[in-house]
């Protein structure tokens, strides 16, 4: 095991004046943007809005030390977690869907957002943990080379839907140290009719191989904290409409059969769920034991439970 004291990847690029050449190659791409898989092509800088209704700056919900985390991430001091305003997907059964769909936030200056960072550093959170990242990536680039300049030293996590364009994560090479995607769904018929999002399952695919080709398999430290690697959330939803399986199967045969999984059952029908049985329930003990059983079967035993 590593000691406590780890420095993270992106320390090494604003060094050598590369993550700050990195924010610039973002922004640009925000005049076509195709920060996401659903790679609109609308001008961001010049107010155009895309499928994520995003602009040019950045908006954030909250932020603050989490403890509901990944034992991985949250320790003794807690995840540095953000709250990100907005998404690149409209799940109809959201459980922050006043965040993501109703966009309730604020706006924040890039140098405000570098002060939250080092804020949450100095509150001595394990990590800096961003929530829907994906559609503020320039924006998230910019703000990391300020509050590198400033002291930031604690690993970056990227909390995403899992829908990533491998453009735009080949930006976040060598800036990301953990991504923890949720991987929502193995097919993407459902996912199209469920989250908006054309060729959901397609682009996940590539999406994980591409982190963890960045990554690796998840790495601990002597006390238990995360500082690198891949750790996969899979959300159980009701009558196995996320296709477990082969999401399970994809991870352990195509990604690494060390994979961190996290096989979650807080599922519960929120914002237009009811409209979508048999997302209208919660899932049964019976449908949770099924995903673990799979999950086991398929030789994934890093699991989070």
């Amino acid at each position: 095991m590593r000691a406590v004291s780890v420095t993270p990847s992106y320390r090494k690029l604003w060094e050598s004046g590369t993550l700050s050449a990195r924010a610039k190659e973002a922004r640009r791409r925000l005049e076509a943007c195709d920060i996401c898989a659903h790679e609109c092509g609308v001008n961001r800088l010049a107010g155009a809005r895309g499928f994520c209704r995003a602009g040019d700056t950045i908006e954030i919900s909250s932020y603050g030390p989490h403890y509901g985390e990944e034992d991985v991430l949250v320790g003794s001091r807690g995840s540095g977690t953000v709250f990100l305003t907005g998404c690149n997907l409209r799940c109809v059964f959201c459980q922050n869907y006043d965040i993501s769909h109703l966009r309730h936030g604020y706006t924040v200056s890039i140098e405000e957002f570098a002060g939250i960072l080092m804020g949450l550093q100095s509150r001595g959170c394990h990590n800096i943990n961003l929530v829907t990242p994906t559609h503020f990536l320039p924006q998230i680039i910019s703000a990391l080379d300020l509050a590198c300049a400033e002291g930031l030293n604690i690993p970056l996590v990227w909390n995403c839907g899992g829908y990533e364009s491998v453009t735009a994560l080949r930006l976040l090479d060598g800036i990301v140290d953990i991504y923890m995607p949720d991987v929502k769904f193995g097919d993407s018929a459902e996912a199209a009719r469920l989250t908006g999002a054309r060729g959901y399952w397609e682009a996940v695919q590539q999406a994980l191989l591409e982190m963890h080709r960045q990554v690796g398999d998840l790495k601990v430290d002597s006390a238990g904290i995360a500082y690198r690697g891949l750790l996969v959330r899979h959300l159980v939803l009701p009558g196995n409409l996320a296709g477990t399986e082969s999401v399970l199967k994809f991870i352990a045969e195509e990604i690494s059969p060390n994979t961190y999984v996290n096989i979650m059952a807080q599922y519960h029908p929120a914002y237009q769920a009811r409209h979508y049985p048999p997302l209208d329930r919660r899932i049964t003990r019976q449908e949770y034991i099924e995903a673990l059983q799979i999950t086991r079967r398929l030789g994934l035993t890093r699991l989070a439970l």
